[in-house]
């Protein structure tokens, strides 16, 4: 289901896939909108990815006070890339900030984060700024199995990036439509969109502890889904083929010129990768 309250396009929309998040939500969107009122119009697009418990029935009546909110409905559970690719694709805006539906990203950080993708996107062609949990409050073992991940991860695919398992992300949502849609995507973001030819750049995010509820991931469920993917996005980076391209064209006189049309001089794709504090 969509709804749609605030005739203002919004420049910045907040994306948050839900599963079974009934204690956490309703206080989640409250400090998304509390960091955010007063700046550039937003919204906040939330995706109940099939959940068991009353999570859809907390959003739809938080829609009486949150005019910003709209709530999009999977009738069963598709998994968190699913959910996230649903809520970008109905956002209305040019810009995606995404979260994790547990309140352990701290929406404070957003404004931070929009406003470095925009600095950098005007100078460096970045166009993701990824949140880096740099003092992540989970227990010893998802620390430890989350460094080991991390590691392997940036061996092999080389995407300069210490926690893409950060849910707390802002990107270009153009940019994020270009890229290949497949199950557990949103664990290979910051490759995928190197992949594309942009830049991404990390910054340090604070980090909480679950209040209510439960996680819906193990460790073991990682794992074993995480090998067949990662040798998936090694497979498309091998086969990717970035160009620098050049239109020729005459003007009124005859004259030759290099020019894009579309969006400058030359289009030239190139990426940026590193940490930022």
């Amino acid at each position: 289901m969509y709804t749609v309250k605030s005739p203002q396009l919004p420049e910045l929309s907040v994306v948050i896939p839900v599963h079974n998040e009934v204690e956490n939500i309703g206080k989640l969107v409250a400090e998304i909108q509390a960091a955010l009122t007063g700046g550039a119009a937003f919204e906040i697009v939330t995706v109940n990815d099939g959940s068991s418990d009353a999570t859809l029935d907390v959003l739809t009546g938080l829609q009486e006070r949150v005019q910003e909110l709209r709530v999009v409905s999977h009738e069963n559970c598709c998994g968190q890339s699913t959910a996230l690719r649903t809520g970008v694709a109905a956002a209305r805006g040019k810009y995606i900030a995404t979260l994790d539906g547990d309140g352990q990203n701290d929406p404070a950080d957003i404004p931070h984060l929009w406003q470095r993708l925009q600095e950098l996107n005007k100078s460096e062609g970045v166009r993701m700024v990824a949140g880096y949990r740099k003092g992540r409050r989970d227990t010893a073992w998802r620390r430890f199995c989350s460094r080991v991940a991390n590691g392997v991860r940036s061996r092999i695919l080389r995407d300069a990036t210490p926690d893409t398992g950060c849910g707390l992300k802002v990107f270009d949502r153009a940019v994020f439509m270009d890229l290949p849609y497949f199950d557990h995507m949103h664990r290979f973001l910051p490759a995928l969109v190197r992949r594309h030819g942009a830049g991404v750049v990390s910054v340090e995010v604070n980090h909480r502890p679950r209040k209510g509820g439960r996680s819906h991931y193990g460790t073991w469920d990682r794992f074993s889904a995480g090998v067949i993917d990662l040798m998936g996005v090694l497979w498309l980076l091998q086969r990717t083929r970035l160009p620098v391209s050049v239109e020729y064209f005459k003007d009124e006189h005859g004259h030759g010129m290099a020019d894009d049309r579309t969006g400058g001089a030359a289009t030239v794709h190139s990426t940026v990768s590193r940490a930022v504090a």
